[in-house]
């Protein structure tokens, strides 16, 4: 147990090397090995221990970066993440039993990843092998089989080298074996399957073209702090936005059809704030296009609301878009008569955000566009419903300043990249003080702003309004893999209680030895 607990200490921390800020996705593969490696030929208790160990080694230090909002913060969910992949190691010690076992163990790790990125309250999908594949050539699968199905045969392969590994193990340094050379062929077979798109890349159809704006502002102070000075944080978004303006009289840049401005470009509700209220409409009146402008909405006393507002020069604020995922104990407090009293920071949250449910694009200039705030751009569910529902460009408001000094910012890009290639689509991104960017549908980043900067980003677009494949049997491939998941379970329950209940035959001390070294293999 000892040497399988450091295997797979030495697992997770190599898959924790697969994300930002290393980025050596090419070890992906190599670290679900390890953790398949390590799982086998154990009994569920001990599997649990050994898979909690890889989850603890790899999760803790992947979101080392909650460190901003507090250490208790980091060691709660990263510990609650651990868990997860020790659920899975109990699952793999009935798993391993069954012929093609590396398809059954596959279809849990994938079915694992789903669970977790949507529960508890609303989950927390960092860390999904996907998300690791930015600047690799299986990103362009992104576009055929989505975030789901890119995961899943990266698992797949992990578990495949893990097959192969073994069947080169009982060779013992021979002439590879019929295992050997059947492992390696359907290794091989899926590697070539991954990497064909990069061969035979998604092309998106071409619906016209827009000139759009993403306006970084910055934020005063520290710049890790929005309510530091949160009224400096609207006028510095005000200022660059006139600027713009500015510019575009001068002939000195295109007039956008229109601008982007982060999460929290307003941290008080612009419909009750008359000097935020004055300073968007002097924006949107200077430039003369419509502005989405991030904004924290009231919604009575108790509750509030994180929108993205199309705000019109001429008439005004029009359609909206509600964070569909808010984060629990940093924007909302489940069992909050339990939690309040216990940890004091938690009254720095004094009213719960309420979870959006808008599954339609805004329609912004007659562009159709499809929003995600923060977080979100991490779920596939409200991106995917946009999407099928039209929209022909993405926008990605965040804040993220609190984790400004951190690689959060580095960690959520890349997911964002991903979301470009998975969706076809151009996906603008207008952070408060970084990473901001605009991102074509192959992932490349076309112009970026540094953190802790004011820019203004200025860029003429491709639209698209089909959908990919990816989009379409993504969910599908979640489903098939829970219910292979819980078919493989039930397979290798029944198979391992009617193989206790059967009476072992009397058999000499030669046939016994046999028997171990086939209940080995």
């Amino acid at each position: 147990m000892l040497k399988r607990c450091l295997a797979a200490l030495v697992a997770g921390l190599l898959l924790a090397l697969a994300f930002e800020p290393v980025a050596v996705a090419y070890v992906v593969p190599v670290a679900v090995a390890g953790f398949a490696l390590a799982t086998r030929g154990l009994r569920a208790r001990s599997g649990f221990l050994v898979g909690l160990v890889f989850g603890v080694a790899f999760y803790f230090p992947h979101i080392h970066w909650m460190t901003a909002v507090g250490t208790d913060a980091w060691l709660a969910l990263a510990g609650v993440e651990s868990v997860f992949y020790g659920l899975l190691g109990a699952a793999a010690a009935y798993l391993h039993r069954l012929p093609a076992w590396p398809l059954w163990l596959a279809a849990a790790w994938t079915t694992m990843e789903l669970w977790r990125s949507g529960w508890p309250f609303s989950g927390m999908p960092w860390g999904r092998l996907a998300f690791a594949a930015a600047d690799t050539p299986v990103a362009p699968a992104l576009a055929y089989v989505g975030m789901v199905g890119l995961s899943a045969l990266l698992a797949l392969l992990g578990c495949l080298l893990a097959a192969l590994v073994l069947a080169m193990v009982r060779a013992r340094g021979g002439a590879p074996g019929r295992g050997s050379l059947v492992a390696g062929a359907v290794l091989a077979a899926v590697a070539v399957v991954t990497v064909l798109p990069a061969l035979v890349p998604f092309e998106p159809g071409d619906d016209g073209d827009v000139t759009v704006a993403a306006v970084q502002g910055d934020v005063p102070g520290p710049g890790n702090d929005i309510l530091y000075d949160y009224r400096g944080v609207t006028d510095n978004h005000v200022d660059a936005t006139v600027a713009l303006a500015d510019e575009v009289a001068a002939g000195r840049s295109p007039r956008p059809d229109f601008v982007v401005w982060p999460e929290n470009s307003t941290a008080v509700d612009p419909f009750a704030d008359a000097a935020t209220n004055a300073g968007i409409r002097r924006a949107v009146e200077a430039v003369g296009v419509p502005v989405l402008v991030g904004a924290i909405v009231d919604a009575g006393e108790t509750n509030v609301l994180n929108q993205g507002i199309v705000w019109d020069p001429v008439t005004g604020p029009g359609e909206r878009y509600t964070k569909w995922h808010p984060v629990p104990y940093g924007e909302y407090i489940p069992f909050r008569e339990f939690f309040t009293g216990q940890f004091g920071r938690l009254a720095m949250i004094p009213r719960d955000m309420m979870s959006g449910t808008r599954e339609t694009p805004l329609t912004i200039a007659g562009t159709a566009v499809g929003d995600a705030i923060c977080f979100d751009v991490a779920y596939d569910d409200g991106i995917h419903a946009q999407v099928r529902n039209g929209a022909e460009l993405l926008a990605v408001q965040t804040s993220n300043a609190t984790f400004i000094e951190t690689d959060q910012i580095d960690q959520q890009f890349a997911i964002t990249r991903l979301r470009a290639i998975e969706t076809g689509r151009t996906v603008v991104v207008a952070a408060t003080n970084g990473v901001s960017g605009i991102i074509t549908p192959d992932g490349e980043v076309v112009t970026s702003a540094a953190p802790r900067t004011q820019e203004v980003l200025l860029a003429e677009v491709g639209l698209w309004s089909g959908t990919t494949p990816g989009v379409l049997v993504g969910p599908w491939v979640g489903r098939l893999a829970a219910v292979l998941t819980g078919v493989g379970l039930l397979w290798s329950v029944l198979t391992y209680r009617r193989r206790r209940e059967t009476p072992e035959p009397a058999v000499g001390p030669a046939a016994r030895g046999s028997e171990e070294q086939e209940s080995v293999r």
